[in-house]
């Protein structure tokens, strides 16, 4: 025990064994030694010797000592003694208290090279690895912790292996998600670290962690820390999810779709009282505002980004976001992240931008905040990254939002310019940027107000009508005169590039303005003493955009100056610059080292602000238009010439062809007018038949009652005639008798003229089966596109049938109740000798006298009730027969319209055909000139849509 006396630090009497030597013993007691208790002493030796003698540890004890985690395994203690020993043998980590000078230059690389190389002999056999995360399953402390950081110092040296051994072991990753539920806080902080360092750069293993419930966990954790105000745990679960999430679609769309973005709104509810910001916070917030870039980033695919977008706006976060924008006591960073996360938020996205163009600043009087945001970008005190930020937060404001340009360029306008100069706009902040002293501001302003003209022909004609007053006593001067004027005056450079690229986006694709720019005698002159100088190498840059312009003032010359003619302006270049030396120096702006940078992503990120020349949308238009000028530039006068008529021809054809789409829409809105008119017409008949199933039931009634006052008048009769010895009539009961009789003649006129009426109804009816059966046989052999107007004729002639059969049954009934009447005239004319007979008896029954007089009023106002319920029965009868025209009328109609909509279709299909071969043949002409032409699919897809709708409609029909 001699040597274990030595590290322990005991007395010795012999001399000192060396480190190896010791080390060596110490090994020799662990593979040999069958007693736990000794190999337990020697593997605790070892893990004190480990970082004083790491490399000696390392190349005599590692198999030693995973030999033990592979035997030993009952006893924790030295499991865990085993893990530290390994753990400081391959972590970097070391804390060497005496080092030398020259030691200490030397030890990074000495220590990464030994843990990368002891890494590599641990992951040799990949069986260690799987014993190593079978271990960190135990939930004993002292050997699932050091478990879990020997994996983690293993990830971070040998990463990807790493990764491809856990991701192939059986339920390796899920194991490890284990780590986040315990509740200890030292192994859940450092199961944080150890998934940080698995989901690096591997989209499987970031697949698999997100599907096992990690982001649930996290956002617990998160909340459980106290989201923001949380410590440094917090941070790590925010770093694990950016790992997460970062350039992860399937991951973003789970994300998403669990609904986890509204639990990202809590993060950003800071407080009124925004002072005393800890460094921890800081660094928290920046790192949430961070994840909520990493799902709406420009990179990602369209459709993610703008549903994660639409999300945010509806949970609140967009308006969270914002509230913070415009708070105050917020620390520097924060707001600059802030600006670029509300930047990317509403980038876009329409519904986003609206919001963002409501937001006012808590001012007095109140302000947009687009207009406090510009005073930031214009002011030459606010840092530099903040004012690239708000830039960038102007350009997402107006990208594919031609709403805000409008509004921005209105602003600018004579007659939407605030005469009372209360309150500041944003255009006259651009105005005031684009001319003041500081070249930054130039710049920015000068990008800003390109962005509002982005891809919008007509701001580009309204902003020509800017009148600028530059000072008094002199008249005002244009907008693009004050811009040329400023280039010919020799300012700095970044003024000069950035004016240079607003006049190229101003002009380009607009004739009008081109027009208006080489109206002024003094431009091409300057351009073209720009371009043919040899100037150094920071002025190159200017020669370049100063060569862009010119050219797009060929290109999209209409030759409306006669001085400045497509044909006199390649002269001119041939004769002082040479149309070779012209296509280098345009080739200058493509080879710059500060195009390739804008080019990359669209926020502007510089180092400086000496190195802010392009604007990323800027070099999209450079991309675009450098081979187009450089092929105008070589064209001779004829073949401008002869690609202007077909220009022209191509533009005719295109009015055309635009003029007959809209004939086909029109024609589209009538059929369905048409459509919604049949549909009305289909519901009042619905209504007419509920009517007369109405009329039906209300007869039925009136016959009940009809056959209950015929039994009553019966028994009544009976009566009269077993005491017609004794009863009397006077003469005012022979009156009344008399007046039922010529009311029963009448009711009996009144059902033949019904009867009349029903036989010609039904001889119409008859009439209009037989047309229809002879337009149903005509119209067979149509075409399939009325197929659906067949349909509805036949649907209209069984309603039809419906209320003939209907009205035959109510002239059945009304001839049911002339038989009764009949029947009742007859009753009462055997009934007349009987009271003639009974008139010359002497004796008076008063009180059969009063009951008779009672049944008879009974009678009479029964009688008018039936009079007044078929007179109403009569007119709905007429008005039924009225609509059955109307729905005749209304179906010839309706054929007509059909048929003459075939016949402009077959026309127009004949014009199109003509049409597309004249196009054909044109544009073949044009390949063979050789100048470009593009494919038509665009325009065939947009005719095939047409097409498509057109026959989805007659499909329908």
């Amino acid at each position: 025990m001699n040597f274990l006396r030595g590290v322990m630090g005991g007395p010795s009497a012999g001399p000192q064994p060396s480190g190896a030597e010791t080390i060596q013993k110490l090994c020799d007691r662990v593979a040999s030694s069958t007693l736990l208790d000794d190999r337990r002493d020697a593997v605790r030796a070892l893990k004190s010797l480990s970082k004083k003698y790491r490399l000696e540890v390392g190349i005599h004890a590692m198999e030693h000592l995973i030999h033990v985690l592979q035997t030993d395994r009952s006893d924790s203690e030295i499991i865990g003694y085993a893990l530290d020993t390994l753990y400081n043998v391959i972590s970097n980590d070391l804390e060497e208290e005496e080092q030398d000078d020259s030691e200490e230059e030397n030890l990074p690389k000495q220590v990464d090279d030994l843990g990368s190389q002891f890494t590599e002999i641990f992951i040799k056999q990949q069986e260690n690895v799987t014993l190593l995360l079978t271990l960190v399953e135990e939930f004993d402390f002292h050997v699932r912790w050091p478990g879990v950081k020997l994996l983690t110092s293993l990830l971070k040296q040998q990463g990807p292996q790493v990764q491809q051994i856990i991701l192939v072991s059986p339920m390796g990753v899920s194991r490890l998600m284990d780590l986040l539920a315990d509740s200890r806080e030292v192994i859940r902080n450092d199961g944080v670290l150890l998934l940080q360092q698995l989901t690096k750069s591997n989209a499987a293993i970031q697949k698999i962690v997100a599907f096992e419930n990690a982001f649930e966990r996290l956002l617990d954790i998160i909340t459980e820390e106290g989201n923001s105000d949380g410590g440094i745990v917090v941070e790590d679960c925010l770093l694990l999810l950016q790992n997460l999430l970062k350039n992860n679609n399937s991951n973003q769309n789970f994300f998403k779709e669990g609904s986890y973005i509204q639990r990202m709104k809590p993060w950003f509810e800071v407080g009124d009282d925004n002072c005393g910001w800890s460094a921890q916070k800081v660094t928290n917030l920046h790192l949430m505002l961070q994840l909520v870039r990493v799902l709406v980033s420009p990179t990602n695919p369209p459709g993610a980004t703008s549903s994660c977008q639409k999300a945010m706006f509806h949970c609140g976060l967009l308006q969270q976001l914002c509230t913070i924008l415009m708070a105050t006591g917020v620390p520097a960073d924060i707001l600059t992240e802030t600006i670029n996360t509300v930047s990317e938020v509403i980038r876009g996205c329409q519904m986003n931008q609206d919001y963002f163009a409501s937001v006012n600043a808590p001012s007095n009087p109140p302000r947009p905040a687009i207009v406090v945001l510009l005073m930031s970008m214009v002011n030459e005190r606010q840092p530099f990254v903040l004012r690239c930020a708000v830039l960038y937060c102007f350009q997402c404001f107006l990208y594919k939002n031609q709403k805000g340009q409008g509004e921005i360029v209105s602003t600018l306008l004579p007659s939407t310019i605030d005469a009372t100069g209360n309150s500041v706009s944003a255009g006259q902040l651009l105005c005031g940027g684009l001319f003041s002293t500081d070249s930054l501001s130039n710049w920015c302003a000068a990008v800003a107000l390109a962005h509002a003209l982005q891809e919008n022909a007509t701001l580009k004609e309204q902003l020509l009508r800017v009148q600028l007053a530059t000072s008094i006593g002199n008249p005002p001067v244009s907008l693009l005169q004050q811009c040329t004027n400023i280039l010919s005056q020799g300012s700095k450079v970044q003024t000069r590039v950035g004016l240079l690229m607003l006049l190229c986006t101003w002009l380009s694709n607009c004739s009008i303005a081109v027009t208006h720019f080489l109206h002024n005698p003094a431009n091409v002159p300057f351009l073209t003493g720009q371009i043919a100088e040899n100037l150094g190498e920071e002025e190159q840059l200017v020669q370049g955009l100063c060569a862009l312009l010119l050219g797009i003032s060929i290109y999209y010359n209409d030759n409306s100056l006669e001085n400045y003619r497509k044909e006199k302006l390649k002269q001119l270049i041939e004769k002082r610059i040479g149309r070779e030396n012209f296509i280098e120096k345009l080739g200058f702006i493509s080879k710059h080292e500060l195009y390739s940078r804008a080019a990359q992503k669209p926020q502007p990120s510089f180092s400086s602000p000496d190195h802010m020349m392009f604007d990323h949308e800027f070099t999209k238009l450079v991309k675009e238009l450098e081979g187009v000028i450089s092929k105008a530039i070589y064209k001779s006068s004829e073949e401008d010439k002869k690609e202007e008529e077909v220009k022209k021809t191509l533009e005719q054809h295109d009015n055309i062809v635009t003029h007959y789409k809209k004939v086909i829409r029109e024609q589209d809105q009538e059929l369905e007018e048409l459509k919604q008119r049949v549909s009305t017409l289909t519901s009042q008949n619905e209504q007419l038949q509920a009517t007369v199933t109405q009329q039906v039931s209300q007869i039925q009634q009136h016959k009940d009652q009809y056959n209950l006052l015929k039994v009553q008048l019966g028994k009544d009769t009976q009566h009269h005639n077993s005491h017609s010895d004794t009863f009397q009539m006077n003469g005012i009961q022979m009156e009344e008798v008399s007046k039922l009789k010529e009311e029963l003649e009448e009711w009996k006129n009144k059902h033949e003229l019904l009867q009349g009426q029903l036989r010609e109804k039904d001889s119409v009816t008859e009439k209009l089966k037989s047309s229809q059966l002879e337009m149903a046989t005509t119209e067979q052999s149509s075409q399939t596109s009325k197929s659906g107007g067949l349909e509805h004729n036949n649907e209209l002639q069984k309603e039809l049938e419906m209320l003939r059969s209907q009205i035959q049954l109510q002239s059945a009934e009304i001839s049911k109740l002339q038989i009764e009447n009949q029947k009742l005239q007859v009753m009462n004319t055997s009934a007349d000798p009987v009271l003639g007979d009974s008139g010359a008896t002497a004796g008076n029954n008063s009180e059969l006298e009063r009951r008779l007089e009672q049944e008879i009023k009974e009678l009479k106002s029964e009688i008018k009730a039936l009079s007044e319920e078929k007179e109403s029965l009569k007119q709905q009868l007429d008005s039924s027969s009225s609509t059955v025209a109307i729905l005749q009328d209304e179906k010839s109609k309706l054929q007509q319209e059909v048929a003459e909509s075939k016949k402009e279709q077959d026309d127009l299909l004949v014009l199109l055909a003509d049409q597309d071969q004249k196009l054909s043949a044109l544009k073949i002409k044009l390949k063979d000139l050789g100048v470009p032409v593009e494919d038509e699919d665009d325009i065939e897809s947009g005719d095939q849509g047409d097409e498509d709708e057109d026959g989805d409609e007659e499909e329908q029909d």
